[in-house]
């Protein structure tokens, strides 16, 4: 039995507890994979200065972030359809990251809902939030969202369409399955039966969340993805990011920038943050890895908003290189779902105390005692 050390540690147990298709959905990326490669080797070549004779007897990785003293400078990202992954994922996550001190964020479309989430919150969590085309289901949303008093809206602009996934494809969602592939999926579901028992018997009801109201004929993750394909609104310009910070009063987050110009409209227009991400690499393969751009947007931007990054993230010593290139904090993605998938809500809050540590030891290793002191200093060459 594998004891796990390290995320890859718990993405080996993921991989090992969830059926094929599940585990592909989040582990996977767009077309060849390439964006998703080079979010982690990009962050891996990048190296630290190791300092000595520091004292690095007392460390501080708190921050404050919309006026909330974070523990550590990580938020759990939105993971569409982690219910999947492990019984009513969502409210594990919750639970898990409010007792470690940091965020969590709600995806429109995860398993839980926004009240299901809100009634084991104790503190505010974060909401994400995709475009739809009916702007009707985005108000009522946003009210939801409003009403359960959700600590930041994040909202997605790099989804006017679902990125090219060949790992889903492959592997049969959101296409019709012959009955030799039905047969091969069902073997493979009841091959895995701890999954099966924990997510499909003692995690129902499923597909439903937030969406339920609008979705009450769909009962699979493919008839979901079916639907969000042709939900999801392709023609949102900046205008429409008028619109909401016009619905959301609240701190109002843009996830999916890449490019310095886009950081300034995101400004311009009224964001509070801006997520320097490519969606883990599941939308443009061409994109370049989030480490990369991060700099150029910090220097555009970081005296006028706060930058945050996801992409790659799976230890304390790549959030330490982040933190170095101008983000405030990192969001974390198939880190927590590993865990989830692994060991539950002991399983998030592993990974979580695994950055901790690692976050820590890294620090003390380069000398810096407090994550605020974290800069471009601690970078070798």
């Amino acid at each position: 039995m594998l004891s796990p050390a390290s995320i890859s540690d718990y993405r080996e147990l993921a991989r090992r507890r969830l059926p094929r298709l599940m585990f592909d959905y989040v582990d996977g990326g767009a077309f060849e994979e390439t964006t998703l490669r080079a979010n982690r080797a990009d962050l891996q070549r990048m190296t630290l200065k190791q300092k000595v004779l520091r004292d690095v007897s007392a460390l501080d990785t708190s921050i404050t972030l919309f006026g909330r003293n974070l523990s550590l400078p990580v938020i759990l990202a939105p993971i569409g359809f982690a219910g999947m992954m492990g019984r009513r994922a969502e409210v594990q996550a919750v639970r898990a990251a409010e007792k470690a001190g940091v965020p969590f964020t709600l995806s429109t479309v995860g398993i839980c809902s926004i009240e299901e989430v809100r009634r084991t919150a104790s503190e505010p969590f974060w909401f994400q939030l995709y475009m739809m085309k009916d702007r009707g289901v985005v108000g009522e949303i946003l009210a939801r969202a409003a009403a359960a008093n959700c600590g930041a809206l994040v909202f997605t602009v790099d989804l006017p369409v679902l990125g090219t996934r060949y790992r889903d494809i492959r592997n049969g969602m959101g296409v019709r399955l012959s009955a030799l592939s039905k047969l091969k999926l069902a073997w493979d579901f009841a091959a895995h039966p701890m999954w099966a028992y924990d997510v499909g018997v003692r995690g129902r009801p499923h597909m439903l969340g937030t969406l339920g109201d609008v979705l009450k004929d769909a009962n699979s993750l493919g008839a979901l993805l079916a639907w969000t394909t042709t939900a999801l609104d392709p023609s949102v310009t900046w205008k429409d990011l008028e619109w909401i910070r016009g619905q959301w009063k609240g701190p109002l987050i843009l996830k999916g920038v890449l490019d310095a110009d886009d950081a300034r409209e995101a400004v311009k227009t009224g964001a509070d943050a801006i997520v320097v991400s490519n969606h883990g690499g599941r939308q443009l393969d061409a994109a370049t890895s989030t480490i990369s751009l991060l700099p150029k947007i910090a220097e555009a931007v970081a005296s006028e908003t706060i930058i945050l990054m996801d992409g790659g993230i799976r230890s304390g010593q790549d959030l330490t290189r982040a933190l170095a290139l101008g983000a405030r904090a990192c969001m974390i993605g198939r880190a927590w779902v590993y865990g989830v998938a692994a060991q539950g809500e002991a399983g998030i809050a592993a990974v979580i105390e695994t950055i901790r540590r690692e976050l820590r030891t890294t620090m003390a290793l380069i000398g810096k005692t407090r994550v605020g002191d974290i800069d471009a200093s601690v970078l070798q060459g």
